[in-house]
């Protein structure tokens, strides 16, 4: 039977021993290779980081130059000069910085939502009121 296998399968036996669950044949060089290969990789992906740093480099070059060109300025110069601008207070402004608020403009809350309460009760039919006021 074995015979008539390896005759049916022509060189293919090997794998098929592996696929039947037989041993698997270790290449004695196989965990230097992987080695290698892994190397290779490192080596390949820093030269393509490399060769992006210098594109992007390239780019940027190119960038620069029509800015100078026509006058313009980066986002984040553009940027930065706006978050200055709405920080300094300008003279006659209708709004003012948070902390500019005086003390104690605040606490009227507590007041008002009282006054609304007794605003309330007024509208309220005298027993009604008896009840809330207890």
């Amino acid at each position: 039977m074995d015979f008539v296998m390896k005759q049916a399968l022509g060189g293919a036996t090997k794998d098929m021993g592996k696929m039947l669950g037989g041993e698997e044949e270790k290449d004695p060089d196989a965990q230097k290779k992987e080695e290698e290969r892994q190397e290779a990789l490192r080596q390949q992906e820093e030269e393509r980081r490399a060769k992006h740093a210098r594109m992007e480099a390239e780019r940027e070059k190119v960038r620069q130059q029509i800015r100078d060109k026509y006058g313009l300025k980066k986002k984040e110069e553009k940027e930065a000069e706006e978050k200055a601008a709405l920080e300094q207070p300008c003279e006659g402004s209708l709004t003012r910085p948070k902390k500019a608020i005086p003390a104690g403009c605040g606490d009227e809350e507590e007041e008002e939502e009282e006054s609304i309460l007794d605003t309330v009760l007024k509208y309220l039919p005298g027993p009604l009121q008896d009840m809330f006021k207890k």
